[in-house]
């Protein structure tokens, strides 16, 4: 999640919501495991598709996840959508169709994640500080956690599944006030238990487990930066430190996504971009957007397709939502999703 303009804010409050403060040459062979010290290049994404249109009622449209289903179906989730608009898409990236999943009046999700314990898709609710869960057809909503953690209520903005199925969230408590109040919250899998395993952390956004499952990668939205955080046997934090510091310009650091390989995927919000690192920091490309797409400012997010290599990134702006799609260097698993 990012710093929205006032507008969209003033719409989603008065539809009911919490209004959402502040809130060429590629450098390795798809499938292959880059080459330390290969050149920094940039790769060309290519259009698949319009997903949505500036919505008239929070004049923006901002597209999150996506998300890769068993079945091979994508989920894109659209931030500002308003009550009655698709809050949860379905992609056909294959038939080039999208269909809605799930709308409602309060929600505003900016993440989707599929539970390897239970199959339900898992949807951050920024706005009211919620995890949210649906069948995977849009149906059953449930309410999977609520209320505060350590006596505050989270901003929650994506998520990251262990192998057991519990969930680590990036609250990014702190974004509208600049202040470094964001968290790691580790939530059971049953939603009984939430534990702050990381704080004082710069507008907490995008959160990955390595490819090994050893520690976490996230991204601090206002510093700028991605920190590793290793973690103990029982899902603790061992260590911390700064890990890539992401020279954006004008763009934010937004969500993280992690091939086999343990290259990272650093999406940027206010650039229409995906900045690739391997797990050392050297950085190994940069995914742009073809110049002639005009209209698109952000590209948010990433899923890797789990065993293959075609990579889809979630892009939006004043020209609508659209989903772009690339070779990533290495093989996407379960976990190669953004959030």
């Amino acid at each position: 999640m990012r710093r929205l303009p006032p507008r969209p804010l003033a719409a989603l409050a008065t539809a009911g919501l919490l209004a959402i403060a502040g809130c060429g040459t590629e450098s390795g062979a798809p499938g292959g495991r880059s080459a330390p010290g290969a050149a920094t290049g940039t790769m060309r994404a290519e259009k698949v598709m319009q997903l949505t249109r500036t919505h008239e009622e929070t004049g923006m449209t901002l597209l999150e996840g996506p998300a890769s289903h068993p079945d091979g179906g994508l989920f894109v989730v659209d931030v500002t959508a308003p009550p009655g608009k698709p809050k949860v898409m379905r992609v056909d990236v294959r038939r080039k169709t999208v269909r809605a999943v799930h709308t409602d009046g309060r929600g505003a999700y900016t993440s989707a994640q599929f539970s390897p314990y239970d199959g339900r898709l898992h949807l951050t609710d920024y706005a009211h500080g919620e995890i949210v869960s649906l069948a995977p057809d849009g149906g059953d909503p449930r309410t999977f956690f609520a209320g505060e953690v350590d006596g505050a209520r989270m901003n929650p903005d994506d998520i990251a599944f262990d192998e057991e199925g519990h969930l680590y969230v990036s609250d990014s408590r702190g974004l509208s006030e600049g202040a470094s109040h964001g968290r790691v919250v580790r939530i059971d899998r049953d939603g009984t238990k939430a534990t702050v395993l990381a704080d004082g952390l710069a507008a907490t956004n995008g959160i990955s487990f390595d490819e090994a499952y050893r520690g976490l990668w996230i991204s601090e939205l206002t510093e700028n930066r991605i920190s590793y955080l290793r973690l103990g046997e029982g899902g603790e934090v061992a260590s911390r430190h700064t890990a890539i510091r992401v020279d954006g310009g004008i763009a934010q650091t937004d969500s993280i996504a992690v091939d086999a390989d343990g290259n990272l995927y650093q999406g940027l919000h206010g650039r229409p971009a995906i900045v690739v690192y391997d797990r050392h920091g050297e950085r190994l490309a940069t995914v742009e957007v073809p110049a002639r797409a005009e209209g698109l400012d952000s590209a948010t997010n990433v899923a890797i397709t789990p065993g293959g290599t075609k990579a889809y990134m979630t892009v939006s702006g004043p020209g609508g939502g659209y989903l772009y799609t690339f070779d990533a260097l290495g093989k996407g698993t379960r976990q190669s999703n953004g959030g």
